[in-house]
């Protein structure tokens, strides 16, 4: 599996998320406590950027329409998003946030 450096743990504010782009991917990067999430960073639902939306019990909020997706699964947790997004496996390694495209399971 290829993971790719896509930003400085540092970067990603506490309890918040980062937009940053693999391979012409859109990937948020999501930190929560001390745990580090990565999904598609296009709502399923409006296609805005998920990562400019807020962080709580491990979801991410879509600030258009305020669906919630869980970091773990992608999958949506309230309407109107029916659908799931991508997550991508994650490591953080030095400081430094990595990020493989390969679908977690």
């Amino acid at each position: 599996m290829t993971y790719v450096k896509v930003c400085a743990l540092s970067d990603v504010p506490a309890d918040g998320a980062l937009g940053v782009e693999v391979d012409d991917t859109p990937v948020a990067i999501a930190r929560t406590g001390d745990e580090v999430f990565a999904v598609n960073d296009i709502c399923s639902h409006a296609e805005v950027s998920l990562s400019e939306g807020e962080i709580y019990n491990g979801t991410i909020e879509c600030w258009l329409h305020g669906s919630c997706f869980d970091l773990r699964t992608g999958k949506p947790t309230n309407p109107p998003a029916t659908q799931p997004v991508a997550t991508y496996k994650v490591k953080v390694e030095d400081g430094d946030v990595y990020v493989s495209l390969g679908s977690e399971d």
